[in-house]
């Protein structure tokens, strides 16, 4: 039995009023320095979900851990009633749960096609993945338009399309986005998010890491705010948005108690 065969996929419907991801306490890091200090957040299902924060706070990190790519030293990470500490990266994609990485990371000689099906790698039933290919192609008309092209020779845009479009190969519940907007110019970002409430719409739960807070936060249902491996942050995206000491955060400035906020959410005052 494979890694893939052996995780069952998660069911976000088994208890529709707990959030699809829950994760609580989490520590972890490399080399025996923790970068997330207790980090502690959930994803409702069915939501865009933001997390921003500065260079260094530990956003890289928090998708390390919940894509099976670093083991947390404590806390959990719950995702559709089940666990998903101590599986490995494989065994998480079978629970639907599938990363979008930073960088590109398309085949570059290959063409549109062939990358966008090696999304479904775990895919055994042929049947299954060109009914999943059709309907991407219906979603991203840029998959059958460049099809046969070589993904190298698509903008940086369009190449992020075309990396959204191998995700949904299988078929995923959640779908975690690193820096899509990185590298973009305003009217492809402005493409590549409305691509991402599309998905939203179409069933997919978003969870998305952004350097880009304004643009990712007027996107998100919810936001979070991630400083020096804590949460300091949490509420509606607009909420998070409009927060008087946001900017002071982004200037390099520390959220503290003092300013009537707490880890686990916004204090309204």
């Amino acid at each position: 039995m494979t890694d893939y065969e052996a995780a069952t996929p998660a069911d976000p419907h088994a208890d529709a009023s707990r959030p699809l991801l829950e994760v609580s306490g989490v520590i972890a890091g490399y080399g025996g320095g923790d970068v997330l200090q207790g980090v502690t957040f959930s994803v409702p299902q069915g939501s865009i979900t933001c997390i921003v924060g500065p260079n260094g706070a530990g956003k890289s990190t928090v998708l390390a851990a919940l894509s099976g790519l670093l083991r947390p030293r404590a806390g959990s990470i719950v995702f559709g009633g089940r666990s998903l500490v101590g599986l490995s990266a494989r065994q998480i994609l079978g629970t639907g749960l599938v990363l979008v990485p930073q960088n590109h990371s398309l085949f570059r000689e290959m063409t549109v096609r062939e990358n966008v099906e090696m999304g479904a790698f775990t895919v055994r039933d042929s049947a299954v993945v060109r009914a999943r290919l059709e309907a991407i192609e219906e979603q991203f008309p840029i998959v059958r338009e460049r099809a046969k092209e070589k993904a190298g020779s698509l903008s940086g845009g369009q190449q992020r399309l075309v990396e959204f479009a191998r995700s949904l190969m299988l078929d995923p519940t959640l779908v975690v986005l690193d820096e899509p907007s990185m590298g973009l110019d305003p009217k492809t970002l402005r493409q590549v998010f409305a691509t991402v409430k599309a998905m939203n719409s179409a069933g997919r739960t978003i969870l998305l890491v952004e350097q880009n807070a304004r643009a990712a936060l007027k996107l998100s249902t919810h936001g979070i705010v991630l400083e020096s491996g804590v949460v300091r942050l949490t509420g509606t995206g607009r909420e998070v948005l409009e927060h008087p000491e946001i900017e002071e955060l982004y200037l390099g400035g520390a959220v503290s108690d003092r300013l009537g906020l707490r880890r686990d959410g916004l204090m309204r005052r």
